[in-house]
């Protein structure tokens, strides 16, 4: 079958966002996102309000995408859908949805990694950026993921370097709260840090073997820090947050430009690729185009709206499973842990 004739509907509810997406071969053709306000209130995501949201986003969000797609659900394919990694109940709405339609339409059902469509996201046809060229390094950095993956074809992928504790993510969105910045806190970090100085305060980079991350001793010295300074001026945090979030942005940008420096240094790649919501960061972004020139790099960055969890990479996922007949049963189950 012709890639033109390949229909993918996708739908991605690994976290917080019910997302569904159309794809033509590997074109995006629709990718409508309804983020949850809700658990701004609680500073971060509940996850039964989480599920409870999906439920009732899932149909609408679907409909629309198949809308602005133009087609009719008759012409789909198949159906690929997130299976995990991600929260249970989460993970659940989408697929037992996926599997519905699955049956209902006659068509194939196709099962993705999520962490996999952040990496193959590079893939989905772009007039302004050209795909990496395998063997490529991957540094997938989310609010629940920091890996560098050496992807050596679409489907081959190693794990070479991962977290061993909290999320890169997780390290902004926390540093946000000690700062009193709401939820979603890491894009504000990145909105203050623009406009300090990342030299103003030295934070610690933690000393981790190999390609390993840790980002829990780096969240208790930025306590601590901000306890003692605010003990000696309560005002402290508001007359100098733009230099302690940029000083913050900086440690962790360091943190993950050295590992990912060892890397190319271990393994002769300098094919590089980022991915997962954090690889928004504007820090990251201009760190990687510096070493890019520095280092004879050849960097990919995907649109912002790749970057985030989001329907379309599951879809592309979903394309190079379909052309390889790589189809999942009725009996697959959702996997909160769901390793590449």
């Amino acid at each position: 079958m012709e890639k033109e004739t390949i229909y993918i509907l996708a739908i991605e509810s690994s976290c917080d966002d019910t997302s569904a997406a159309v794809l033509q071969g590997d074109k995006v053709l629709s990718n409508v996102v309804a983020t949850q306000k809700i658990h701004e209130q609680y500073g971060g995501v509940v996850p039964e309000l989480a599920s409870r949201a999906h439920q009732q986003n899932i149909v609408p969000v679907v409909h629309q995408a198949l809308a602005e797609a133009n087609i009719d659900k008759k012409l789909v394919s198949a159906i690929a859908f997130t299976r995990g990694p991600g929260l249970m109940g989460s993970l659940l709405v989408g697929t037992s949805f996926a599997k519905s339609m699955s049956l209902g339409l006659g068509v194939p059902l196709i099962a993705v990694n999520h962490m996999q469509a952040h990496i193959l996201a590079h893939f989905i046809a772009d007039e302004k950026s050209t795909p990496p060229s395998f063997p490529f390094l991957a540094m997938t950095i989310s609010g629940g993921h920091t890996q560098i993956v050496l992807v050596k074809n679409y489907f081959d992928m190693e794990i070479i370097g991962e977290t061993l504790d909290d999320a890169v993510g997780e390290a902004f969105d926390k540093s946000a709260k000690l700062l009193g910045l709401p939820y979603p806190g890491g894009p504000l970090i990145d909105r203050h840090a623009q406009h300090g100085n990342p030299n103003a305060f030295v934070f610690p980079k933690p000393k981790v073997a190999g390609l390993n991350f840790s980002f829990s001793g780096l969240k208790t010295s930025i306590l601590y820090f901000l306890q003692k300074k605010t003990a000696e001026n309560p005002d402290f945090i508001k007359t100098h947050l733009n230099d302690i979030c940029a000083s913050i942005q900086h440690r962790i940008v360091t943190i993950l430009m050295d590992k990912l420096q060892k890397a190319v240094k271990e393994t002769g790649i300098k094919e590089i690729a980022i991915g997962g919501g954090v690889s928004a960061n504007s820090g990251i972004r201009k760190a990687l185009m510096e070493m890019e020139a520095t280092h004879e790099w050849r960097t990919h960055i995907p649109r912002l709206e790749y970057c985030t969890d989001n329907a379309a990479m599951i879809g592309i996922v979903g394309y190079y499973k379909f052309k390889e007949n790589d189809f999942s049963k009725q009996t697959v189950s959702a996997k909160a842990r769901f390793s590449i």
